[in-house]
Order: C-alpha cells, then sequence, then structure tokens
C-alpha cells in the first residue's frame, strides 16, 4: 500500500508534467535552431531533410513552429 496520499501523489506528477513539458518546449527551440544553421550550411531545407532522413514537411514544420519569430525557410 502506498503511504502518499492520492491526492498529494497526482500533485506531485502535475509538477513533473510540467517541468517535463518545459524541457521538451526548449529542446524543440534549440533543434529549430540547429535546423536553421543546417540550411544556412546545406542550402535548402529539402537538402537538410535528406542529411538527417525526414520528410521535408517536417523539417520545415518544426523550423516554423518552434524557430526565431520570423525565421524562414524560403
Amino acid at each position: 500500500m502506498n503511504a502518499i496520499p492520492w491526492r498529494d501523489r497526482v500533485r506531485g506528477e502535475d509538477e513533473l508534467v510540467e517541468q517535463l513539458q518545459l524541457l521538451v518546449s526548449e529542446s524543440a527551440k534549440r533543434r529549430a535552431v540547429a535546423l536553421l544553421d543546417g540550411v544556412a550550411e546545406l542550402g535548402t531545407v529539402a537538402d537538410v531533410a535528406r542529411e538527417l532522413g525526414k520528410s521535408w514537411n517536417a523539417i520545415d514544420k518544426a523550423i516554423k513552429k518552434n524557430g526565431p519569430k520570423g525565421s524562414t525557410t524560403t
């Protein structure tokens, strides 16, 4: 039997979820910047996608969703 009341366990898990969501968001932003660096180096989003074995659409969406405001891939 668990000694910690369920309400406290739920609160603790909610806090953990918030922390993890923040970490994921920060990581996605850093990844988008790295992808933009790849575009600058290789020339196009398609080139970056080929290099990483991902679809052009996935790379483009990641940059647009998480990249610095005003960043463009075209």
